[in-house]
């Protein structure tokens, strides 16, 4: 099965037919999860076995109360074998209370065996469903991470977060609360036509006549709560996304007073969520009642039948009454499936968000991909063409070279490609034509890993994890020692700063790093650097919005660490810029000039 590409915004698969059609999206999951279930194949047999005890001895649970109104309460007399061999329950022989007892006793045996059965079934199939949608969810996770930079250009946070939280949550439960009684009702069902049939297949024809309507009401209707049920899903999603995007830039919002806005557009939407979701549940509480009017019918229909052919004398009264409890006891799978399949139709529907992002292609290693000695630092850019969005190229044709312990800054306009340079230097996206090698060498042909532990990135954005200081400095090198760490701090120029707080590097930090200045997470993003010592050094827009003070000893520590490294500085500051032993200037993705370093001032 193709994968999309992976610069093309996820899109639903076109809908298969006959059974899929009615729940499109159902047979698509299941088959991808078929290689979670086999890890777990053997308590998914013990289950299924459980099940299938528990229909069985819902099948014999009925016969008890048959002797009791047959035998005891009527005139039937036992079988003769029954009658020769145990003689002490013949009611003809006074062994009427005798067989009462036994029958009561054999009830409650029974339906004590049934509970034990389907409680055994049901945990066994809710910790493979809990089992199998953890792994999905770490799978999903991971898969994420390691998508190109294209895909989640066009992405939205709050949305994949969905897919990845409620999406598979709403699997999960599926799972669990509507696939597994599905299958025991549908077992359940198969194995009572079955009996009736033998027992009387007249009146198992009356009973079971309603099936095929009820099919197809379910088949009709669960096509049309799985396209609410998708409609939803993105509608949530796209709630999710506004929020996140609106949470995680507050500041903004109330400082441009955006809030009525901001929430007006997300009322907008939570009503439309809002309508979706009652237009699913009326389609689905109509299902379920069309379905019990018809159980409803074909009740009354078995027992007009059923009493004529006890007046007759065709059917005792106690195998009518056998037979009504399995036609009640077969009638509530089939009210379950309405119930069921507009959980189904919702799973279907969350099923697929997360296989449409399961199913965008990674970006593979070629064949051979080599590691890499710790290199010289050259780095160059050949007629390298690059482009987020077919026919809106970010570069053209751009050659770029910076060679061994050389600082070249790259200055430009804003959407000029600045930052698409270090994108594709980090193979963050590869290039759509050209090449970039490091000492010469194609950098497609090394693994990502490889070529990005010889690079240290300080970028515009630090991003700071909920953790101690020292946790956020050797994020990537978590085997660092302490000296170590504080060394990379010295060369940050935060070390004196860290030892005079009480606990040192082991000072706790929020996410993002809200309790630190500005400067302080920048440069714990120059620590992380200088801890890696790379021979290469890229430095995106690192000083922007920072006061002038922080500013300057920021630059100054970055100009130190860069000594003896090559250094990319992507950078819009001519002041900073004139710092660098060469300046290149870039507008609209093409190289347009190189000047003299002074002359960026």
């Amino acid at each position: 099965m193709s994968a999309p590409d992976s610069r093309a915004p996820i899109k639903r698969r076109s809908r298969p037919k006959g059974f899929r059609k009615a729940l499109p999206g159902l047979t698509r999951v299941a088959s991808r999860l078929r290689p979670y279930l086999k890890p777990h194949r053997t308590l998914l047999g013990g289950g299924l076995a459980a099940l299938l005890l528990s229909t069985l001895f819902r099948i014999l649970e009925p016969w008890p109360l048959k002797l009791v109104v047959d035998n005891v309460l009527g005139s039937e007399p036992l079988p003769a074998w029954a009658s020769t061999r145990l003689s002490f329950l013949d009611p003809a022989a006074g062994g009427a209370t005798a067989l009462m007892a036994v029958a009561l006793v054999a009830l409650v045996f029974v339906v004590v065996l049934r509970a034990v059965s389907a409680y055994a079934a049901t945990l066994a199939f809710a910790i493979v469903g809990n089992r199998v949608v953890t792994r999905l969810r770490s799978d999903l996770f991971a898969h994420l991470q390691a998508l190109p930079l294209a895909f989640h250009v066009r992405a939205r946070v709050g949305d994949l977060t969905m897919r990845l939280m409620s999406d598979i949550a709403m699997a999960r439960e599926t799972a669990v609360t509507a696939f597994l009684p599905l299958m025991g009702n549908a077992l359940i069902l198969a194995a009572l036509g079955i009996v009736m049939l033998v027992m009387n297949w007249r009146l198992a024809l009356i009973a079971l006549a309603p099936l095929p309507l009820v099919w197809l009401m379910t088949v009709r209707r669960g096509r049309r709560i799985q396209e609410t049920s998708r409609k939803l899903r993105k509608r949530e999603g796209q709630m999710a996304a506004a929020a996140g995007e609106a949470l995680a830039g507050i500041r903004s919002v109330q400082v441009l007073g955006l809030e009525t806005r901001v929430g007006s557009l997300f009322e907008t939407a939570n009503k439309a969520g809002l309508k979706q979701d009652v237009a699913g549940k009326r389609l689905s509480a109509g299902l379920e009642r069309r379905v019990e009017i018809v159980a409803g019918v074909a009740t009354a229909a078995v027992i007009f039948f059923g009493a004529r052919m006890v007046l007759e004398g065709a059917l005792t009264l106690g195998g009518l009454l056998v037979f009504l409890t399995y036609l009640r006891t077969m009638l509530r799978p089939v009210r379950d499936l309405a119930k069921f399949s507009a959980r189904l139709a919702k799973a279907s529907a969350a099923g697929e968000r997360i296989l449409d992002v399961l199913d965008v292609s990674l970006p593979g290693e070629p064949e051979g991909a080599q590691e890499m000695a710790r290199p010289r630092g050259e780095l160059s850019f050949e007629k390298v063409r690059f482009a987020y969005e077919p026919g809106r190229p970010v570069l053209e044709g751009l050659d770029l070279s910076i060679r061994p312990g050389e600082i070249v800054a790259v200055m430009g306009p804003s959407g000029s490609g600045k930052s698409t340079i270090a994108d594709l230097a980090l193979r963050l996206a590869d290039p759509d034509e050209g090449t970039i090698r490091i000492d010469g060498q194609p950098i497609t042909q090394l693994r990502r890993r490889a070529l990005r532990g010889h690079m240290a990135v300080v970028l515009q954005d630090t991003v700071i994890f909920a953790g101690t200081i020292r946790d956020n400095v050797a994020v990537a090198q978590p085997e660092a020692s302490e000296e170590a760490v504080l060394a990379a701090l010295e060369a940050a120029g935060l070390r004196e700063t860290v030892e005079s707080w009480p606990e040192g590097i082991d000072t706790p930090v929020g996410e993002g790093g809200a309790d630190l200045s500005g400067g302080q997470r920048q440069r714990i993003a120059i620590a992380r650097a200088a801890l890696s010592n790379a021979p290469i050094l890229i430095l995106d827009e690192p000083t922007t919005g920072l006061d002038r003070r922080t500013r300057e000893g920021v630059v100054e520590t970055l100009l130190a660490m860069a000594k003896g490294r090559s250094t990319l500085l992507i950078t819009h500051e001519a002041d900073l810029a004139a710092r660098a032993t060469r300046v290149l200037v870039l507008e609209e993705g093409k190289l347009v000039e190189e000047r003299p370093p002074m002359a960026a001032e």
